[in-house]
């Protein structure tokens, strides 16, 4: 009989992204999966478990956590014995998550040129999971890479509408402007993106700023549907 795969927490990101389709399955109590879980998650518990083990099918992923990692592999070795060809469990569970988490928040930024940090390199990926974890375990929303970029910058460059109202819930500053005094306004105008333009100016984006260069918003939009949109703004 094969043992289930037991997964690290650094690895639960990339193994996720991989399967997208993956049962995810969280089987702390209903308190502990309200203060916080993956989201896409399903709380497992006695009244469940016969319904998956028996409905669903045997060549989906399936991904599961518990507490510190004891119960969990419990759970994976019975799906395991029911016919599920992948099955993954958390070492160290919740509790190893929330640890490797708070980790990353707190890292000094990337080794690269930019000096970007691990939320402004999720935010850059479009991964709004991790984001939100990033966030929840404490990470700086206001942080600035050498080019005096936030996470909300990189967040427009990936065009994702959720990872933008998430920063901008948190916190994050919408008319900050960067070494070259642009805004994010400026950035998704100049780079034709009228979906963040007008997500952007809904959340309250001030179109009249000036870069160092005495433009705004409206002087760099790159398309006609960002024209208008900051033209109706202005």
């Amino acid at each position: 009989m094969t043992t289930p795969t037991r997964l690290r927490a650094a690895d639960v990101p990339a193994w996720r992204s991989a399967h997208p389709d993956a049962l995810v399955l969280d089987s702390r109590d209903a308190a502990a999966y309200a203060q916080g879980h993956w989201p896409g998650s399903l709380r497992l518990d006695g009244r469940n478990h016969e319904a998956l083990l028996l409905r669903e099918p045997k060549t989906r992923p399936v991904l599961i956590t518990c507490y510190h990692g004891n119960a969990s592999r419990t759970y994976a070795q019975m799906f395991r014995d029911f016919g599920f060809q992948h099955v993954v469990d958390l070492i160290g569970g919740w509790a190893a998550w929330t640890e490797q988490q708070a980790t990353a928040a707190t890292a000094p930024a990337l080794p690269d040129h930019h000096g970007n940090t691990p939320l402004m390199t999720a935010a850059w990926r479009g991964d709004a999971e991790a984001v939100a974890t990033l966030l929840a375990a404490g990470a700086d929303v206001h942080a600035v890479n050498h080019d005096g970029n936030t996470a909300l910058w990189l967040a427009c460059v990936s065009a994702r509408a959720d990872v933008v109202r998430t920063l901008v819930t948190a916190g994050a500053a919408l008319d900050h402007q960067n070494l070259a005094g642009a805004t994010v306004l400026m950035y998704a105008a100049s780079s034709n993106k009228p979906a963040i333009v007008k997500l952007l100016l809904e959340l309250g984006a001030n179109p009249g700023i000036q870069s160092q260069d005495d433009f705004t918003a409206l002087d760099m939009a790159a398309g006609l549907e960002c024209l208008q949109l900051l033209r109706h703004a202005a």
